[in-house]
C-alpha cells in the first residue's frame, strides 16, 4: 500500500489500530487531540496524593484474546499481573461473610459441584439459569432472560454483569452479556483469570506502544484537534485540525478512532450510542494490609470492586450515574468506611482522591446495542474504531482493541 493511514485519536482503539498498520509495514500518521496519548486508559500524576495514578481501574481477563495479542504486539507481556488460577474473592458487606469463587480450568463446569468453589448458600444447578443468556434472543434485555433475584444473582450474577456492562443489569442486552459469558465463564477458568497493570495503564498500554509506533517509522501527533472532514468525490479528502489541514490523497485511509459524539459531528447521518452511564472510582494514598487480595468483590456496599495495589488502595463503582452530583468529601468518606471495615485499617480517612467519569461507557441496553455502527462507512477510505462501535462486546478494553484491530484489517485489505 503505497498511501498513508491517517489514525485520528491515540486511545486504545488508534493506538492498537496503528499499531497493528506500522507492524504490516504500513505507513501511519497518529492524531491526538490531547497532550498524551491513552483516552480513557491513562495514567496521570496526581498531585493531591503525590502519585501517578490511573483515571480508573481496568481488570482484564486472561480470555481478552485482543488485549493479550496487542500487549505481545507491544513488548508489555510482563506488565500485566495476576493469580496463576482462576479465583476471585469476595465478601458480602451485609452479614461480613467471606468466599472465593474458583471455577475449574477446562470449560466442563465441575466446579459448581464442589461448595468451597461456589457462592455460599447456593446450589449447583442453580448456576445453570444464566445460560440462558448464551441463547437470548435479539433485543431482549436480561430481565426478561433470566432471573434476577435470589442469592446467587445478588451475590454473583448482578455485581459481575454490572462491572461488565457498567449498566443496572435487568434493562442491559442480554446479547452483550451472553457474549460475555460465552468468552468467560463460558470458555472455563483458564479464560477468567483475573489480570491488571502492575504498574499503571500508561505503563502497560500506552507507552509500549507509542515507543514501538517510533521505532516503526510512525509520525505521531499530540496536540492536533481535528475540527471538520471534508468529502469530495465519494471519500473522505480533506482533516481540518485547529492548526493545519492535511489533504488526503487518493492513495490515502483515514481511521476516526475518537469518541462517538466526535464521530457523529465529523460524519453526516451517523448513527451513534447516545445514552452513557457513569463510573466512579476513589483511590487511597495508603498501603494495603498484607494478604489483601489483588481484587476484592464487595456486596451490598457502596463499593463494589476494591483494587489492591502496592502504594495504594482504590475501589471502583459501575453505573454511578446517582453519585455524580454527591459531595466529594462525603463520598470519600462513606466509602473509606467500607474500606476499612474490610481491611481492618484504621478508620481515620488517609489521602484520597475521587474521579467521576460522566460518559465513562454507552448504556448497555438493546437500544443502544442497535444504534453502534460498523467499522465501515459510506466512504470506501474511511473507517471508525472504538468500543463504541459494534465489537459484539460491551464497552471495555478489549471491545477497544477489537475495533482497532478490525479498523486496521479493513484498510489494509481495500488496498
Amino acid at each position: 500500500m503505497n498511501g498513508v493511514v491517517h489514525v485520528v485519536g491515540a486511545g486504545l482503539a488508534g493506538l492498537s489500530c496503528a499499531i497493528k498498520l506500522a507492524q504490516a509495514g504500513q505507513r501511519v500518521v497518529l492524531y491526538e487531540a490531547a497532550r498524551m496519548g491513552g483516552g480513557r486508559c491513562r495514567s496521570y500524576y496526581d498531585s493531591t496524593l503525590n502519585l501517578v495514578i490511573d483515571n480508573g481501574n481496568h481488570l482484564l481477563l486472561s480470555g481478552n484474546s485482543a488485549a493479550r495479542d496487542y500487549a505481545n504486539r507491544i513488548g508489555a507481556q510482563g506488565a500485566l499481573i495476576g493469580p496463576n488460577e482462576c479465583a476471585f474473592d469476595f465478601i458480602d458487606m451485609r452479614d461480613g461473610l467471606r468466599w472465593r469463587l474458583a471455577p475449574n480450568a477446562s470449560r466442563a463446569p465441575w466446579w459448581i459441584f464442589v461448595p468451597s468453589r461456589r457462592v455460599p448458600g447456593t446450589k449447583a444447578f442453580d448456576y445453570l439459569a444464566a445460560a440462558a443468556l448464551l441463547r437470548a434472543e435479539k433485543g431482549a434485555t436480561i430481565g426478561e432472560t433470566m432471573n434476577c433475584a435470589g442469592l446467587l444473582y445478588e451475590r454473583l450474577w448482578g455485581p459481575v454483569l454490572l462491572s461488565a456492562l457498567n449498566t443496572e443489569p435487568k434493562e442491559s442486552s442480554a446479547e452483550l452479556a451472553g457474549a460475555v459469558l460465552r468468552e468467560t465463564l463460558g470458555a472455563g477458568g483458564a479464560a477468567c483469570r483475573p489480570m491488571v497493570a502492575k504498574d499503571g495503564l500508561a505503563p502497560a498500554f500506552i507507552d509500549p506502544a507509542l515507543k514501538n509506533l517510533r521505532e516503526l517509522g510512525a509520525e505521531t501527533r499530540f496536540g492536533a484537534r481535528l475540527k471538520e472532514v471534508d468529502f469530495r468525490e465519494n471519500r473522505a479528502s480533506r482533516l481540518h485540525f485547529a492548526e493545519e489541514t492535511v489533504e488526503v490523497a487518493e492513495t490515502d485511509q483515514v481511521v476516526l478512532a475518537v469518541p462517538p459524539w466526535a464521530a457523529a459531528a465529523f460524519i453526516p447521518g451517523l448513527s451513534i450510542p447516545d445514552d452513557y452511564r457513569a463510573i466512579l472510582n476513589a483511590h487511597f494514598k495508603i498501603a494495603p494490609p498484607k494478604g489483601q487480595p489483588l481484587l476484592l468483590g464487595m456486596v451490598g456496599s457502596l463499593s463494589e470492586w476494591l483494587f489492591a495495589f502496592p502504594n495504594r488502595l482504590s475501589v471502583t463503582i459501575s453505573g454511578a450515574d446517582r453519585l455524580m452530583d454527591e459531595p466529594r468529601e462525603d463520598l470519600a468518606q462513606r466509602i473509606w468506611d467500607e474500606v476499612a471495615a474490610v481491611t481492618g485499617l484504621p478508620r481515620d480517612l488517609p489521602q484520597w482522591q475521587i474521579v467521576k467519569e460522566k460518559r465513562a461507557t454507552f448504556a448497555a441496553t438493546p437500544r443502544q446495542q442497535t444504534r453502534r455502527p460498523g467499522a465501515k462507512t459510506n466512504w470506501p477510505n474511511l473507517w471508525l474504531a472504538g468500543d463504541w462501535t459494534d465489537t459484539g462486546l460491551p464497552a471495555t478494553i478489549e471491545g477497544s482493541i477489537r475495533s482497532g484491530f478490525r479498523a486496521a484489517d479493513l484498510a489494509l485489505g481495500s488496498a
